[in-house]
């Protein structure tokens, strides 16, 4: 296969691996490949941000596909150039301009913890399996319940990111309030079950519906609550719908609005649920939730603690490699009854270890708890809060900058680390002047439809990003607006 790289990292300036056929040259091999993943690291903070511009599906086809290999290929070429050929195709997700959505990137002992994690290959599903892998997602889960103001005996399952996370949280809460109506929704399903009223706001995010999807509760079935401009539930509006309800229900609040980072007033919300008996409160937030670690935004999720589940994820504010969602549960015998499976060769753990299987929809998966423990340790509580004070000052930064240049409005409060850009007014040079940045490649960000109007969407995460990043971003769309301008006036058409 014939690369189609471009300049940074070069496989074949890489010493080439023994094949000494007693190791295969394994040795040598993992060396130049963390030769080439360092100079890959290195090169992140100068790199075009996007994909090569003009590159085509068909472009990567040609260089990656081809017929099935029916003869085998020694490592290191397989290695060198998978590396070559998707050079062309990558984004610089884990650098410091990275806007796209909110990803983070990897703090360097998480990254390197990635690693072995893959070189130990623990399958961590029973305590018996790997017992290493079991405590330390016991001890990471500890700190992040403390991390986050979560309540005492919090139980936490490692899942693949906000989707499985939303999933096993309402999979538990449909578990509780159907146990209270004397429903085992576990053994006996959902045909013939009391109905369960789910109400979420009219701007709950995707997630959150294919997990009550996947849960058998059906999306058309979820009633909306109205929202505000930025996204925020009516907690006015929730009372009315709430009145007189005695039946199993569950309320989805949002910590952190997708687009606006706007945040659900907790605080009354949970007083609202809590007159329902048996409801059920979850909090779906993904990148918001991490405001409980700062003093200064923590209001922001008052209340949060009163909640029954919780969704995060650690691969976007911990900025931990992928995959890393994280689910909380406070009911930990719900949360275990929703998950838990038994066989005849899954024996218990000892001594009532924790098996980490029984909090998550898996039973065979990574070893996900390795790179959080690492981000936790490296950053510390302190570094966590200041991650995070930071990346919020910084998208206030940039929206300061850009609310200053003529026609260039930015939409929402910025509150947390959401920043809505629209320019001129114009949806179709919105759209755009985003092309145009993500082509030019000093940075990349997205677009998105938020209340039926066109926007530009920065979400700044990441935990290298610097105050002349974000000087360097909005250069980047300054100048870009003023291309985008210059052919609209040469060509109105």
């Amino acid at each position: 296969m014939s690369g189609v790289g471009r300049p940074g990292v070069d496989p074949a300036a890489i010493d080439q691996p023994s094949t000494d056929p007693s190791d295969a040259g394994t040795p040598d091999l993992l060396r130049r490949t963390a030769d080439l993943a360092i100079r890959y690291r290195e090169t992140q903070p100068d790199r075009p941000v996007g994909a090569r511009p003009g590159l085509t599906s068909a472009d990567l086809r040609a260089a990656l596909g081809g017929p099935l290999p029916r003869t085998s290929t020694d490592a290191w070429t397989v290695v060198s150039e998978l590396a070559q050929d998707v050079e062309p195709g990558l984004v610089g997700i884990g650098g410091p301009r990275y806007f796209g959505f909110v990803m983070g990137g990897s703090v360097p002992a998480s990254l390197a913890t990635d690693w072995l994690t893959s070189t130990w290959d623990q399958n961590v599903g029973l305590y018996l399996a790997t017992p290493s892998a079991a405590i330390v997602e016991e001890v990471a889960a500890a700190w992040l319940v403390e991390l986050l103001g979560l309540p005492a005996g919090t139980s936490t399952g490692f899942v693949t990111g906000a989707t499985m996370a939303n999933f096993t949280a309402l999979a538990a809460a449909r578990h509780a309030v159907l146990r209270r109506a004397g429903w085992d929704v576990e053994a006996d399903g959902l045909i013939g079950a009391p109905p369960v009223r789910v109400i979420a706001g009219r701007d709950a995010h995707s997630s959150v519906l294919i997990a009550i999807r996947y849960l058998g509760l059906g999306t058309a079935r979820v009633e909306r609550v109205p929202t505000d401009d930025e996204g925020r539930m009516d907690p006015d509006a929730l009372a009315a719908m709430l009145e007189g309800e005695t039946g199993p229900t569950i309320v989805i609040a949002q910590a952190g609005e997708v687009n606006t980072g706007a945040f659900d007033a907790l605080d009354r919300i949970v007083p609202i649920v809590r007159r329902v008996p048996g409801a059920w409160l979850h909090v779906d937030g993904a990148f918001g939730l991490w405001a409980a670690t700062s003093a200064r935004l923590r209001h922001l999720v008052a209340g949060h603690d009163q909640a029954d589940s919780w969704a995060t994820d650690a691969h976007k504010w911990l900025n931990v490699p992928y995959d890393a969602g994280l689910v909380f549960v406070r009911d930990a015998a719900a949360h275990r009854a929703a998950m838990a499976m038994g066989a005849a060769y899954l024996p218990p753990a000892p001594d009532q270890e924790r098996d980490p299987f029984e909090y998550v929809p898996e039973l065979s998966r990574r070893a996900r708890g390795f790179p959080i423990y690492a981000a936790i340790r490296e950053l510390g509580a302190d570094g966590i809060t200041a991650l995070v004070e930071r990346d919020c000052a910084l998208a206030r930064q940039l929206a300061t900058r850009l609310a200053n240049e003529p026609g260039i409005e930015v939409a929402n409060e910025v509150v947390l680390n959401q920043v809505l850009v629209s320019f001129d007014g114009d949806e179709a040079l919105t759209r755009d002047v985003i092309r145009r940045v993500q082509d030019e490649g000093t940075a990349w960000l997205s677009g998105t439809t938020f209340h039926g109007m066109a926007r530009m969407r920065v979400s700044v995460s990441g935990w290298s990003t610097t105050e002349t990043d974000i000087d360097r971003t909005a250069d980047a769309i300054v100048r870009c607006l003023a291309d985008a301008r210059r052919a609209r006036a040469a060509d109105p058409g």
